[in-house]
């Protein structure tokens, strides 16, 4: 696994290549708190990070350091096992939320009403 990182202002996006699983998660970990203070806004696109594990989960939702900045996180394209691995983590923890950490991602994704006409067999 690598990662290619852009900082655009206060905006940050670190693009994974690669699994995310529990030994690449303190090398993520670590790019992310050493972002410059000045990034608001963390962007992990995951369009090559074709698996992840519960570590990407910790990843994720972590919540931030206290000493570090307020940052606002958010996930971009999605391959499909990481997608389904965070809804999965929706349906057990509905806490989570999924609708902020994935913002370009279809709301009908996590919505688990019958599709029009009644359920499909």
């Amino acid at each position: 696994m690598h990662f290619t990182m852009r900082i655009d202002g206060t905006a940050a996006r670190i693009t994974v290549h690669g699994e995310i699983d529990y030994n690449t998660l303190p090398t993520l970990r670590a790019a992310a708190a050493g972002l410059p203070p000045s990034v608001t806004e963390l962007v992990w696109d995951l369009h090559n990070a074709l698996f992840m594990d519960v570590a990407g989960l910790h990843l994720l939702f972590e919540q931030p350091s206290q000493e570090g900045p307020p940052r606002r996180t958010t996930v971009t394209n999605l391959a499909p096992q990481p997608l389904r691995l965070l809804v999965l983590a929706a349906e057990v923890n509905p806490d989570l939320e999924l609708a902020r950490l994935l913002p370009d991602t279809p709301a009908t994704l996590f919505d688990d009403s019958p599709p029009p006409g009644g359920p499909t067999v």
